[in-house]
């Protein structure tokens, strides 16, 4: 067994990684420890707070448009920072994991922007945590390379970093922690681990190749927790000595009591804020956690259903336009999940279909770009906003005064269309217990029955069967959803997946009843997760010493 070490008052006790000694220098550690003893007591304050505003929505109370801030988004005259180098044109940005190959692919398809996700889409396990961080240097160093088993080779095209797409780093949730890395015993925020690797080692770098360090910003819900990222970004800008500035934050709106801060939310970053991103799947999903007691008014059909046309989705996506380009700040859109089947030209014409349909209603709404989670999908998504924005690198100047800010209308969820199924029940269990088998392994990004899951898509499907249940929602074939339905149907489910040596079926399954049909509703089913992956790599540890 690896024994912990500790290195100027901080302990890792991860197992070691090939060239980890580039990334957790003492150097960066004592930047890292600076973070935690600055600013983790007012992180799980907010976590606190979090819970304090949920219990408040379970009681009945809405949330409106916040009265004692209404001075900022009654004045007119503030903006956010003028769009840093890099960032003018994002009419396509691709997200992924940082592995070699995602990256390598990432940086080669043709996007204006690169997510670099150490977020929902990768598995925080040590190893993935230290090699993201390794990849983000090789990159700068141009020095990453992936061969496959079979021989193909992956190298990245270009001559100059300004050749890539731009890199845009979305760290970890404030509520996620890094328990490989203790400070008297604490563990560490995953989120000030990933901001703050990647910051010390790269963000001089990335200035002097014309870049900068670029950050998105995932979960946020309120402008408090976004005061907090920009007091990390003022000091540490000071710590290694750049220009105050320098940092630029896109923010993921992607909880529901975000959506109705997003001018404050831009206040709070602005002289750090790049835009705000219309973070769709764990839009979805925040909803159904916070009303998930409330009754019918909010119960969502099959997750399927759920598309960006209905009532509550527009108007969330509209107002974040009209809110951004108020501001100055970039509007960017949402997942496009469809992955292309090179093997299945019927269902490849059906997915470009589809995201060329989403892109073109996100374009013609005054979005600025959007995602994608695929290669081919660039060129499809790049062709609409093409069409829309022509030679013009965003349509930043075009405001959306047609629309006004309405906090009922975020609210309507009773108007979505839509039914709920067996075929809907049968499909959140198979997406549920797949996608937390793969996660538990160490890939946190996987195509399902042609989309792409991640942890977002996941927390849906699991959080759909927990509120079915609890609210005894009823099929469209006149089945009320019990406990007992799911079970025999999670049954069905698990018997038709094909095992395979090294699965971890058992134990995602176990993960997925005890988030799904549980009295009690985990608020984040990757925190289950990673106390498993925690209790099993330390037995496996244990048995090798």
């Amino acid at each position: 067994m690896n024994s912990p070490i500790t290195i100027n008052g901080m302990t890792l006790s991860g197992p070691p990684v090939c060239d980890q000694e580039r990334i957790m220098t003492p150097e960066a550690i004592d930047f890292l420890r600076e973070l935690h003893t600055r600013f983790d007591g007012r992180r799980l304050e907010l976590l606190r707070a979090r819970e304090e505003r949920r219990r408040s929505i379970s009681r009945g109370r809405d949330p409106k448009f916040l009265p004692e801030t209404q001075h900022i988004r009654e004045d007119s005259s503030w903006q956010v920072a003028p769009i840093a180098p890099g960032l003018e044109d994002r009419r396509v940005e691709i997200t992924g994991p940082t592995d070699r190959k995602m990256t390598i692919n990432a940086l080669n398809s043709g996007a204006k922007v690169w997510l670099a996700d150490m977020e929902d889409s990768l598995t925080p396990n040590w190893r993935n945590v230290i090699k993201g961080q390794v990849n983000l240097q090789r990159v700068l160093d141009r020095r990453i390379d992936f061969t496959t088993e079979e021989g193909k080779e992956y190298r990245l095209s270009g001559e100059r970093l300004t050749d890539l797409p731009t890199i845009v780093v979305r760290p970890r949730g404030w509520h996620l922690p890094e328990k490989h890395l203790t400070i008297a015993e604490a563990p560490m925020a995953g989120a000030l681990v990933d901001f703050g690797l990647h910051f010390f080692h790269n963000a001089k770098r990335l200035i002097e190749m014309g870049r900068g360090p670029y950050f998105y910003l995932p979960k946020l819900e309120s402008h408090q927790e976004a005061r907090l990222w920009n007091d990390v970004f003022v000091f540490a800008q000071d710590y290694i000595g750049i220009e105050q500035g320098t940092i630029r934050a896109t923010v993921l709106i992607e909880t529901i009591t975000a959506a109705f801060e997003m001018e404050e939310i831009l206040y709070e970053l602005r002289e750090h804020a790049a835009g705000l991103n219309a973070g769709r799947w764990d839009y979805i999903f925040s909803v159904i956690k916070n009303f998930r007691e409330r009754g019918p008014r909010f119960v969502l059909p099959d997750r399927s259903m759920v598309t960006m046309t209905a009532p509550f989705m527009r108007a969330y996506t509209e107002q974040l336009v009209r809110a951004c380009h108020r501001r100055g700040a970039m509007a960017i859109g949402g997942m496009a999940a469809f992955i292309p089947n090179r093997r299945d030209e019927a269902a490849n014409a059906v997915a470009f279909e589809k995201v060329t349909a989403d892109k073109t209603r996100e374009a013609n709404d005054g979005f600025d770009g959007s995602w994608v989670a695929h290669p081919d999908l660039v060129p499809v998504a790049r062709e609409v906003f093409d069409g829309v924005l022509g030679s013009a690198p965003n349509q930043v100047s075009r405001l959306r005064e047609d629309v006004t800010p309405d906090d009922v209308a975020l609210l309507d969820v009773a108007s979505t269309p839509g039914l709920i199924t067996e075929h809907g029940v049968r499909s959140n269990v198979e997406i549920g217990i797949r996608y937390i088998e793969s996660w538990l392994r160490g890939n946190g990004a996987v195509a399902l029955q042609n989309l792409m899951e991640d942890a977002a898509t996941a927390e849906i499907s699991r959080s759909q069967l927990w509120q079915w249940i609890q609210q005894g929602a009823v099929t469209d074939d006149g089945d009320v959803i019990t406990r007992e339905y799911v079970q025999e149907r999670t049954e069905d489910e698990f018997g038709r997946i094909e095992r395979f040596d090294g699965d971890r079926f058992d134990e995602a399954r176990e993960i997925f009843e005890a988030s799904a049909l549980a009295e009690d509703f985990p608020d984040f089913l990757t925190l289950p997760a990673y106390n498993k992956y925690l209790c099993r790599s330390r037995k496996e540890q244990l048995q090798n010493a």
